[in-house]
């Protein structure tokens, strides 16, 4: 929506860009971020059971924020990137540290992919369009409202057929499951959005409660720290599990107001009264100061200082899956 006016934090809080100039010195100064000290090592996907699945609650790591949520039968893509960087540039801006988790052509059919906010490591457009592209047609694209105009400029034909909605705060898409509807529910967390210099926070960014009778689930996107989880944990009571944003958050001085740290993301998961979750935009891109593997860390020592135990929030390998305890079910486990 160029030209129109700008949206701002709820919170109040503006993320303001001023300093990234003395950031990127000091960066560079110090050759920051230092490579990860152990290897950060992928699992082989377990396609047969991501493709037999109708039944059980279950979530795949891709990299970074790009994950598979399998709900009631329903597919349903968050934040995919695949490609080589992350960057409106193939050949220069943040590389991928190893090969996606799932590919392109590897995914189960798609019936929605959901997106938090259009920062270059959320929304990329070669990926969009490989997923478009599925066989039987596109999906839909449920997106923050601004977006619309980025989705028909690259994937015309999807917003030619109405396959674009696009969400303001508050806002829910009902979709139907095998057995029961699920409600995607487009809420409000501090950050910002921009794919240009001209174009700062002319799009909306967010989070998203994806709630089904049998499973309740919260999906962070980008976040600084707020009141506004407190406030989604209090209107929809508590979920069973959460993906949670745990990286990119070094330097504290800059990053504070638009990426939580570990210890911040821990409180998150209790602000949303989440039943476990599980730390993503981590391992994949290196954004920020921190080392790639610098995030696990952090967040084991966060737990250990507030006593909560290590599989209360953790972290998976790009490609593995969580499959969720539904009710009067045997505990959730993991794959491979």
């Amino acid at each position: 929506m160029p030209g129109g006016p700008p949206y701002s934090n709820r919170s109040g809080i503006d993320v303001d860009g001023a300093g990234v100039g003395r950031w990127m010195v000091q960066r560079a100064r110090d050759r920051l971020p230092r490579p990860p000290a152990h290897p950060i090592v992928g699992v082989t996907p377990d396609l047969a059971f991501i493709y037999a699945n109708r039944t059980e609650p279950a979530l795949t790591w891709i990299g970074h924020s790009s994950l598979l949520l399998q709900i009631d039968g329903v597919n349903l893509l968050i934040d995919p990137v695949f490609s080589a960087r992350a960057s409106p540039m193939r050949f220069a801006g943040p590389k991928r540290h190893q090969p996606p988790g799932l590919r392109a052509n590897e995914l189960p059919r798609i019936d929605a992919v959901v997106l938090s906010h259009n920062h270059y490591d959320h929304l990329d457009r070669r990926s969009m369009r490989d997923v478009a592209v599925q066989t039987g047609g596109p999906p839909a694209f449920i997106v923050p409202r601004g977006t619309e105009s980025w989705f028909a400029a690259n994937l015309p034909r999807a917003a030619r057929d109405a396959r674009v909605i696009g969400c303001a705060w508050d806002d829910v898409v009902r979709w139907p499951g095998r057995t029961r509807e699920l409600e995607l529910h487009f809420l409000s967390v501090q950050h910002w959005s921009n794919r240009t210099l001209l174009d700062r926070n002319q799009s909306l960014w967010g989070s998203w409660a994806i709630v089904h009778p049998d499973f309740r689930f919260w999906y962070s996107g980008d976040l600084g720290y707020s009141n506004e989880p407190r406030d989604i944990g209090a209107r929809f009571g508590s979920f069973d599990a959460a993906a949670i944003a745990i990286g990119a958050y070094e330097p504290r001085w800059f990053m504070h107001t638009q990426h939580v740290n570990p210890e911040e993301a821990v409180q998150v998961m209790l602000d949303v009264n989440a039943r476990e979750a599980i730390g993503v935009h981590w391992g994949t891109f290196a954004l920020t100061d921190e080392s790639l593997d610098q995030p696990p860390r952090d967040l084991a020592a966060a737990l250990m200082a507030r006593g909560l135990p290590p599989d209360r929030f953790r972290v998976m390998r790009h490609g593995e899956t969580r499959r969720f305890r539904l009710p009067d079910t045997p505990a959730a486990v993991d794959i491979p």
